[in-house]
């Protein structure tokens, strides 16, 4: 992979108020000896750089005066050439290195085509003319294109820096990397986001030093896919940093093509930390709400409850009682207290069932996804309402093929948006008393790799503009509803990669709808 990345540094363009001041700031960190050397480093390469532009310039004029003064061309064309000179160098240097060479041009305009020849000397007005023109022409055209080059340059420094406080803000940085040569060029922001300094040279070891170990694998799969295929890609992974804290990475980039000329992709690098936090803040909030969503609506079902486990604890006793007189006797019947002792390890099992899954409702913990059968979650919660809907005279149908396929997912909050949903169809039929107050449940296999659930219900139903308000978070019809069950269970159902929605009927009653995804190589 080291032949892949090969990383270079990017120059800091600023304007030059915002680049002093960062000069000044990062001079104040040395020592004043250091600051000397400095200062004097930078004053002497500006030095031969506008000494190396002299030379250029020179050398030009000395050709262009010896090839006129062969062909006895006339002090017009040379002051032209020289003119061209003069712009060329005033944009490759500085205003001071254009006007010695405007002087040197002047002399041997002077010296070589302006009469009397091989003299300084200026006979007379008219002989004069040539040399002011250039003379004039010369300054105005240096100062105009230095001016210009001053402002393009200046434009072009404002608008780097702009983008520069704008990814700092956003916390985006950006580079640009050339797959077939390995290069790889970073934005200041990007530096910052790894957490290296901006004036050293990445490496590709920087970079692996940087990348969390369980990402390793997807980091270089991902370089390597792009390299081999030239296309674009977008994906998240995490840097561990040399403080031990996590952060969270976004990168995209798209392929430019050799079109574009220097690289082939140019991309981008979001730090979504403090968005992944926000994410983990809201999922420990829906999960605590949900929590108590879960206990009010075990509350609800407090008689339903008492009830599972007061039957077998009551066949307990009567099995006890049973066992005790079959023993009592002058000739003890073993074969009937063994069957009486059989049925109280039943029962105590029973109600030992029913404690655990209240417990399980109950119980805070993290959401553990994973297959689960979805039609024995569906008839555990059935259990613990069986009695609610024998008080409510609900008659239950069920239709639950053998076949349905495992679905991936939390047991615990599913098995919640069911019990929410056959608590609400259970209330909403509790004023029906002219028809069969009907309840069924229906799950079936999709071929898109879901499961579709059914939960439907011949209640006082919903109108097309309640179908959504339903799920609006504190919007009830209950006298005594939080309205937060719908809310919470299109959230656990969406978090699942699933969709929770209603249908009105024609006639009374509405039914629910949800989908979740087939475990991966699932079976019946």
């Amino acid at each position: 992979m080291e032949s892949l990345l090969r990383c270079s540094g990017m120059p800091n363009l600023q304007p030059p108020d915002l680049a002093v001041t960062e000069e000044r700031n990062r001079l104040a960190q040395v020592s004043p000896a250091l600051q000397m050397t400095l200062l004097l480093h930078r004053r002497s390469n500006s030095f031969w750089r506008e000494v190396a532009n002299c030379l250029i310039g020179v050398v030009a004029v000395v050709l262009i005066t010896w090839v006129c003064f062969l062909i006895h061309r006339k002090a017009l064309t040379p002051m032209c050439l020289y003119l061209i000179v003069v712009v060329l160098l005033s944009l490759r240097g500085r205003f001071l290195s254009s006007i010695v060479v405007s002087t040197v041009a002047m002399l041997c305009l002077d010296y070589f085509f302006v009469p009397p020849l091989f003299s300084l000397v200026v006979s007379g007005v008219s002989d004069s003319l040539p040399f002011i023109s250039f003379l004039i022409s010369s300054a105005v055209i240096t100062r105009l294109v230095s001016r210009v080059g001053n402002l393009l340059k200046e434009k072009l420094q404002q608008s780097e820096a702009y983008l520069s406080e704008a990814q700092r803000l956003s916390h985006t940085g950006s580079f640009g990397w050339q797959a077939s040569a390995g290069a790889l060029v970073w934005s200041e922001e990007t530096f910052r986001i790894f957490e290296y300094e901006p004036t050293m040279k990445p490496t590709v070891q920087m970079v692996i030093q940087r990348t969390h170990p369980e990402d390793m694998a997807l980091i270089e799969r991902t370089i390597r896919g792009a390299a081999q295929d030239g296309k674009g890609f977008d994906f998240e992974h995490r840097l561990l940093m040399p403080d031990g804290s996590v952060k969270h990475l976004h990168i995209a980039a798209h392929a430019t093509g050799k079109q574009s000329g220097k690289f082939d992709f140019i991309g981008s690098v979001m730090d979504i930390t403090e968005s992944k936090r926000a994410q983990e803040a809201l999922r420990q909030a829906q999960a605590e709400l949900a929590h108590i969503t879960r206990i009010t609506t075990m509350g609800e079902l407090a008689a339903s409850i008492a009830h599972e486990v007061n039957q077998p604890l009551a066949a307990v006793i009567m099995n006890g009682n049973g066992g005790l007189r079959w023993l009592a006797g002058n000739s003890p019947n073993l074969d009937e207290a063994r069957e009486a002792l059989k049925r109280i390890v039943r029962d105590g099992r029973r109600a030992g069932e029913v404690i655990t899954r209240i417990r399980a409702l109950l119980k805070k913990a993290a959401p553990a996804k994973q297959p689960m059968d979805l039609n024995e979650a569906i008839r555990e919660v059935i259990i613990l309402t069986q009695n609610a809907m024998d008080k409510n005279r609900v008659a239950l149908r069920l239709e639950l093929p053998p076949d349905l396929p495992h679905v991936f997912g939390d047991r615990v909050q599913l098995q919640q948006v069911i019990l929410n949903l056959i608590i609400n169809a259970i209330d909403a039929m509790g004023t029906v008393e002219d028809r069969v107050r009907d309840l069924s449940i229906r799950t079936q296999p999709r071929e898109e790799g879901e499961v579709f659930v059914t939960v439907r219900d011949s209640g006082i139903g919903l109108d097309s503009a309640s179908m959504e308000q339903a799920f609006t978070a504190f919007h009830t019809t209950k006298p005594s509803g939080l309205g937060m069950g719908l809310s919470i269970s299109r959230s656990i159902v969406e978090n699942h990669s699933g969709r929770l929605w209603a249908t009105p009927h024609d006639g009374p009653g509405a039914s629910f709808h949800f989908t979740l995804l087939t475990a991966p190589g699932a079976k019946s």
